[in-house]
This record gives structure tokens, sequence and C-alpha cells, in this order.
């Protein structure tokens, strides 16, 4: 960091006592780098949704489960894949049980086109859970 700035904020007490809780269970060794990480997130919701109306570059992983069992549906998320190949960096597939497969794909390229090809891949009939987590490519996060 080049330099660092301090400000002060202003809490109910019924709700630090709650923070406090949470930075502690998840580990944060202090406050501000839990603001820091909220500031962070919100920056990236907000410039994932002007990438995706100004038809930027943006990146995003798509985790879905599956029953590889349930007709062709393994073939067609493989042929949605390919046809988008350019959108997807990487894909990662694990046998959780005798039916269920979770696959983890990296998607990156045009913000609306990787929204809409994680929607097209969620919607396939036969995959049990989808959710597509929007990121940024860090070129303009601190």
């Amino acid at each position: 960091m080049d330099s660092i700035v301090r400000l002060g904020v202003s809490l109910p007490r019924d709700l630090l006592g709650p923070f406090d809780r949470l930075l502690e269970k998840k580990g944060y060794p202090s406050r501000s780098e839990a603001i820091r990480d909220l500031i962070r997130k919100s920056l990236v919701e907000d410039e994932w949704q002007t990438e995706r109306e100004q038809d930027g570059e943006a990146a995003g992983t798509l985790t879905m489960v599956y029953d590889h069992h349930n007709r062709d549906l393994p073939v067609r998320l493989m042929d949605i894949q390919h046809e988008h190949h350019d959108l997807v960096v990487t894909t990662q597939h694990v046998h959780l049980d005798h039916h269920n497969c979770l696959e983890v794909l990296v998607l990156r390229g045009p913000a609306r086109e990787i929204a809409t090809l994680a929607d097209k891949l969620i919607a396939c009939h036969g995959v049990k859970h989808g959710v597509f987590v929007p990121s940024t490519t860090g070129r303009d996060i601190a």
C-alpha cells in the first residue's frame, strides 16, 4: 500500500458486536482488513454491472452439481462449453459419489456473454444446483 488514509466509522453498538464476532470467526486480523474486503466486494459488484452494461471484459466462476447418469446431460453440457470455448478458461470435474458430479468452470470474456453462458448451462434440465459468481479481472481494484 502506497499510502494509508485513516477514517472514522460510527456504528450502532448492536451492529458492532455481531461484526466483531464475524471477524473473529473468519479470522480477520483487524476491523480495517474486514472493512477493506467489504469495500472491494462492493467495488467488484459495481465493476461487474458496469462491464455487463458496456459489454466489457470480466471473469467469474460457475459451479454446477448434476447426476451424470441423467440421459445426455454430460454431453449437452460439454457441447455448450465447446460452443463457447473462447469464454471457458478451464474446468474441473469432480466425482462426488456414484451418481453426482461437481463441475467448476472459470469463465473470462465479455461480461454479458459469460453471464448468458452461465445461465444457459444452469438451465439445462438435470442440473441439480448451479451458481454463477461474477468476479473481476483485477485491473481496476486496489
